[in-house]
């Protein structure tokens, strides 16, 4: 509400890294991390949840998953005129329907034949009767470029680009005067064996990890096992966990002698001390920090514009 949400960022009670901007490819991890975040609500407060805006197929039927799993009292939905219109959300409509990875209830003969007495309602001996109790609330905006999917697009990738830069603006000293670029910061040396490692969206090579781990995006994270390493490292988790993120930062640099990664973050040194794992997603790091570094002579790293397109 007081403006576009980099200009306002703050810490959250409870995070999760899921590593991508959309759920589509892993929507049973998307389901698990909504149920590891919603635990720690402790209905102190009122909370509004901000769905996606994926409401087509199979986004639909996750949709129905979400509301089944968090029991909303209210559900404001928002139709725009002239389009394939989805159904109305109504208490009944999720109570019998399908999700994508729950089961809706099964209707009694006396339902499907048109009959609406909840009275007549055959539920088989011992299933849940309860059904959903939100209020549907329908709302058709009118507002200029609503429902156009195209321009949205565009500009929430532009929104993604300026969450990372105003996070990393806390990187900045908070006097007033010239912007370092991110070369000039000292960054946290942290040694291979204490960290474990996970590229959350592909698979990766043991032998190329180090190659998709530079000059990356990661969550800084905390996992409840100890990270145990008989060597010295790197630590390479085989499944990605479920776990607290306590923030996020850019290995600049990997020391494959000394074994180090060089991380910055603006994550406080007593939270960083509860970082015991890196998660890898395909969140990239805007190209404006890697094209528009001052100081830097020849050619960019990881940055090109010689390259075949036939390869």
């Amino acid at each position: 509400l007081p403006g576009p949400p980099f200009t306002h960022q703050q810490t959250p009670r409870k995070m999760v890294y899921y590593g991508q901007t959309s759920c589509e490819q892993d929507t049973e991890r998307y389901l698990d991390v909504v149920k590891y975040v919603f635990s720690c609500y402790k209905k102190e407060v009122p909370l509004i949840i901000n769905t996606m805006g994926w409401v087509k197929g199979d986004g639909l039927l996750l949709l129905i998953d979400l509301i089944r799993l968090l029991s909303p009292s209210h559900i404001v939905q928002m139709d725009i005129h002239d389009w394939e219109a989805m159904p109305p959300l109504t208490p009944e409509y999720v109570h019998f329907s399908a999700g994508l990875h729950t089961k809706g209830k099964q209707q009694s003969k006396c339902k499907q034949l048109g009959l609406v007495d909840m009275e007549s309602w055959n539920y088989p001996e011992g299933e849940d009767i309860s059904a959903p109790q939100h209020k549907l609330l329908y709302v058709n905006p009118e507002f200029p470029g609503a429902g156009a999917a195209g321009e949205v697009r565009v500009h929430s990738g532009i929104l993604h680009d300026m969450s990372i830069l105003g996070y990393l603006g806390h990187l900045q000293s908070p006097d007033i005067g010239a912007v370092l670029p991110l070369h000039c910061l000292v960054p946290y040396q942290v040694p291979f064996n204490a960290v474990a490692l996970r590229v959350i969206h592909t698979d990766v090579a043991p032998s190329n990890i180090m190659y998709a781990v530079n000059a990356s995006w990661v969550g800084l994270c905390c996992i409840p096992e100890e990270v145990r390493c008989q060597t010295d490292g790197p630590v390479l988790l085989t499944q990605t966990p479920v776990c607290n993120c306590l923030g996020f930062g850019i290995v600049r640099g990997v020391d494959m002698e000394k074994k180090l990664y060089h991380i910055l973050t603006p994550v406080p040194p007593e939270n960083l001390r509860l970082v015991n794992c890196l998660l890898l997603g395909t969140i990239a790091i805007p190209n404006c920090v890697l094209v528009g570094q001052q100081g830097i002579e020849g050619e960019i790293p990881y940055v090109t514009s010689d390259y075949n397109y036939s390869i």
